[in-house]
């Protein structure tokens, strides 16, 4: 198959086209720079240089592919590229290119948690409307919400991993009790292949890890895979909240938001985790995946 990917030097992307290539398809990768995507080429990737906001490249990039796989996504808003910009508009663009290039299949990548209601974030909201775009289609389609994604290039799990080697406690925010369902990245990556490969395959399926855990296990975990396990402290919530409101200032440089801290709080986890119940993933512990990279 040809294969049409979005996002491909994004985390997600990076080792859903290793996973790719190593199943025998042809990857084309839409990239804004392509000098800084060389290692793609390297990889046997096919590279467009285009953005998901520029139709005409768009048209270049859906050309000729069986499957698209949209991934691309932003946890932070920088000047234009805004949550509606990048979700809603970005998908618009990206769907309505592989619908006029008679593409069979659209995979979309959204979160668990997306949906409609005004109390949600920003970032739920529109992940939840670019959903909508898809699903109101006639193009055929696979919609992955994956819970949070245990790997090398996931930032937080990083800082929290250097916090347990620079401080003797590490603080939790309030009880620490909210749960997470982290799912490894391979396990994410393999699952979005299979979404493109089976034709069978319509819907929106949930991606977990096989175990659902506390923010502060969580927390423990990564003290014990990065060799330097310490004990916890409980930073009170309006502590929390009265900081994060702080940062606003601060734009994308700020170190946590109010919205960030408020999906934190509501968690992160599937009852209908399709990872293993329709795609046959055995999904990797998160303590394991922990191990192999830090």
């Amino acid at each position: 198959m040809i294969i049409a990917v979005t996002g491909a030097t994004g985390f997600v992307g990076r080792h859903l086209v290793d996973t790719l290539r190593r199943r025998g398809h042809a990857v084309r990768a839409l990239v804004r720079d392509p000098a800084r995507a060389s290692w793609l080429v390297a990889g046997g990737v096919e590279l467009l240089a285009g953005d998901v906001r520029d139709p005409p490249s768009l048209r270049r990039f859906a050309e000729g592919a069986d499957a698209a796989i949209h991934l691309v996504g932003i946890i932070v808003e920088r000047g234009r590229q805004t949550f509606a910009a990048v979700h809603v508009a970005g998908t618009e663009t990206v769907h309505a290119a592989a619908r006029a290039a008679g593409v069979r299949r659209f995979v979309h990548m959204s979160a668990v948690g997306a949906r409609p209601e005004a109390a949600a974030t920003p970032y739920h909201r529109t992940k939840w409307q670019a959903e909508d775009l898809v699903r109101h289609s006639a193009l055929p389609y696979v919609i992955l919400r994956p819970s949070l994604i245990n790997g090398p290039e996931n930032a937080p799990i990083r800082t929290l991993a250097r916090l347990h080697h620079a401080l003797p406690v590490i603080p939790v925010f309030g009880d620490g009790h909210f749960p997470l369902q982290p799912v490894w990245i391979d396990d994410v990556a393999l699952a979005f292949a299979l979404a493109a490969e089976r034709v069978e395959l319509t819907g929106t399926f949930e991606l977990g890890g096989p175990a659902v855990l506390t923010y502060e296990d969580f927390v423990l975990a990564i003290g014990r895979a990065a060799g330097r396990p310490r004990p916890l402290v409980h930073v009170p919530l309006p502590l929390v909240r009265a900081a994060a409101a702080a940062f606003a200032g601060l734009g994308a440089a700020a170190p946590l938001t109010s919205d960030q801290l408020q999906m934190l709080l509501e968690g992160s986890t599937t009852p209908d985790n399709a990872i293993k119940r329709v795609f046959g993933i055995e999904p990797l512990a998160f303590e394991e995946g922990l191990r192999r990279f830090l």
